[in-house]
């Protein structure tokens, strides 16, 4: 039997690129479907991506999370193929994306646009951003992943089927890649050209109000993923905020007999006892970390050996 290939284009406000993008992923990709998922457009969209011959799913969750989650839930392939319907990634390299998928060497393969860093593409925030939350990553989980927020991304069955996720927003792609890094998955990378945007069509990134974003994706990739880490740093940095003015009183005291200083022991006791409570935190939610993945590798075991005995039984 074939496998079925499923495009998926979420789109916010692409009358201009979309119609582009759909014609040429149909001529890459001839036998695939081709989905578009509007995202509250305020143009014409959905007129263009259904005039292009695609079908047209509606979202209105403002937010590029909301629509992938979307997409996971009412698409039904083989092979998914993300990408952005502002006709900034190549069409052609959408069947160099599946190779791995169909030779069984990975789960998720993103098409990393970073070496065309150097033409000026790329917001120099945006590629601060990008280089901060690749590196925290990295750090995490012993990986070399180079781009991290790439909308160029092939997946197979088994990653749609079974990876959490809750993202809403943009941070979308580094949540896909890190669940993948997090549950085991196979993750390769293919360098792609990455185009600049078509004269007349606008980029929906918000310099500052993303770049807060990206400073919180960081936090809370440390913090959900290595939470003893994360909870002994504010234990350790708590600890030398009491340390220090808890032993001039500890000096003070044995040379007078007397604690004058109240307001530093007082404070010196506070940060001691809640470095101690961040610690213990810390072991507790590393704990439940360690049972969750196990609860979720047995659920997905159990989720692929239902399936192929109802594929045996049909």
């Amino acid at each position: 039997m074939a496998k079925r290939v499923a495009v998926l284009i979420p789109c916010f406000n692409e009358e201009q690129t979309v119609g582009k993008v759909i014609q040429d992923f149909r001529a890459s990709l001839p036998g695939a479907a081709i989905y578009v998922f509007d995202n509250a457009s305020t143009d014409g969209t959905a007129a263009a991506a259904r005039a292009a011959g695609a079908e047209v799913f509606h979202e209105k969750k403002r937010g590029k999370g909301n629509v992938v989650l979307t997409m996971f839930e009412q698409v039904d392939a083989d092979y998914y193929i993300i990408v952005d319907g502002d006709d900034t990634y190549p069409a052609e390299r959408a069947k160099d994306l599946l190779e791995p998928l169909r030779a069984g060497q990975a789960d998720m393969v993103v098409g990393t646009r970073l070496d065309s860093s150097g033409s000026g593409l790329f917001r120099r925030f945006h590629r601060l951003g990008n280089a901060l939350v690749r590196k925290m990553i990295n750090r995490l989980f012993h990986s070399g992943i180079r781009d991290v927020m790439s909308g160029y991304r092939a997946f197979s069955r088994d990653f749609v089927r079974t990876i959490p996720l809750v993202s809403s927003g943009f941070e979308i792609e580094t949540e896909l890649t890190v669940q993948a890094l997090d549950k085991g998955f196979v993750v390769q990378e293919l360098p792609v050209e990455y185009r600049a945007r078509p004269e007349g069509s606008y980029s929906k990134l918000r310099t500052f109000e993303d770049g807060w974003l990206v400073l919180w994706t960081i936090v809370r990739l440390f913090k959900d993923f290595r939470p003893l880490a994360f909870c002994s740093t504010i234990a350790a940095i708590l600890f030398v905020c009491g340390l220090i003015p808890g032993l001039v009183v500890v000096v003070e005291y044995f040379q007078t007999h007397w604690v004058y200083r109240v307001p530093s022991a007082i404070f010196a006791v506070g940060s001691i006892l809640l470095s101690f409570l961040f610690f213990m935190s810390g072991l507790v939610l590393d704990t439940i970390n360690a049972r969750f993945r196990e609860t979720w590798h047995l659920t997905k075991r159990m989720a692929v050996a239902d399936l192929q005995s109802r594929r045996h039984v049909a």
